[in-house]
């Protein structure tokens, strides 16, 4: 059972996180259509309204509760709480906060409020990749991660994750875009 169990987990966490990844994408062409002309602006921020509201409520909020079941039963059946599970049960944390977070800002662009600029949401989008990237890596390397090495690696990341986005932002600024 605790393998049907973990691969419903697993198959929920998917879900989820690509209903996060692809949500942002989402926000981040809404808000660039909000600041076309009419009548695209309308056309494309109708379409995108749609496209956002059923990817948040069909797809990403229902994967992010059934990974909140499928969850804490596989850790019930696991039996015990372990050094690098209670680390990443604090990233999960993290994570659903961050699920929160989209869920202001869809509320807010379901209402035509734009608070935050598409750079921004490219930014913010890239918050999702470290979670993931952290949550795996407790997952699967467990006790063989060094806790310094492991948030050395993270700030790394994160380095690397701003530096190709400024380069993004460059690129489309000479390109015109």
């Amino acid at each position: 059972m605790y393998l049907y169990v973990k691969a419903l987990h697993i198959i929920f966490i998917v879900t989820w996180f690509s209903g996060m990844f692809y949500i942002v994408r989402l926000f981040i062409y809404n808000t660039e259509a909000s600041e076309k002309p009419e009548p695209e602006k309308s056309i494309l921020t109708e379409q995108f309204g749609i496209m956002i509201k059923r990817l948040w409520l069909g797809i990403t909020w229902p994967s992010a509760v059934l990974t909140l079941i499928f969850g804490p039963w596989m850790w019930y059946m696991y039996g015990h709480l372990d050094n690098w599970l209670a680390i990443k049960l604090c990233f999960v944390i993290g994570l659903y906060a961050y699920h929160w977070s989209l869920h202001i800002i869809y509320r807010q662009e379901q209402k035509g409020i734009f608070r935050f600029t598409s750079g921004q949401l490219r930014i913010w989008n890239e918050v999702a990749t470290i979670f993931l990237i952290a949550i795996v890596m407790l997952a699967v390397v467990k006790q063989g991660m060094s806790l310094v090495w492991g948030f050395t690696g993270l700030l790394l990341l994160m380095v690397l994750l701003m530096s190709a986005i400024k380069i993004y932002k460059l690129a489309r600024a000479k390109a015109g875009k």
